[in-house]
């Protein structure tokens, strides 16, 4: 499954266009995590806590708009997207969206 962010694929043609295809996932923040993740506000730099659970987020997100876009029958997805929104106090939602496309080389 090819990816991008770009509206094309360099080398390729689109020859059908499926349409919308997202993927979700709700993460809530932990209290042990929030706690280190405190301390290190204080003194400054990373807080690789909050790193590594946005990025568990966007990579379960990417993984099931793959799923969606090839349950349309996609070998491809252009125009990737990401969203956040807050759901609550210390849960937010990581939302990505993209074009499920077919495309075959030029």
């Amino acid at each position: 499954m090819i990816v991008v962010s770009a509206d094309s694929i360099q080398g390729k043609v689109v020859t059908r266009t499926l349409g919308l295809c997202r993927g979700n996932t709700i993460r809530a923040r932990h209290l042990g995590k929030d706690i280190l993740a405190g301390l290190r506000y204080l003194v400054g730099g990373e807080v690789s806590e909050y790193t590594k659970l946005l990025g568990e987020s966007r990579e379960q997100a990417l993984d099931r708009m793959v799923d969606e876009a090839r349950s349309l029958g996609a070998n491809a997805v252009i125009g990737v997207r990401f969203e956040t929104s807050m759901v609550m106090q210390g849960a937010a939602e990581l939302l990505a969206y993209g074009t499920a496309v077919v495309v075959r080389g030029e």
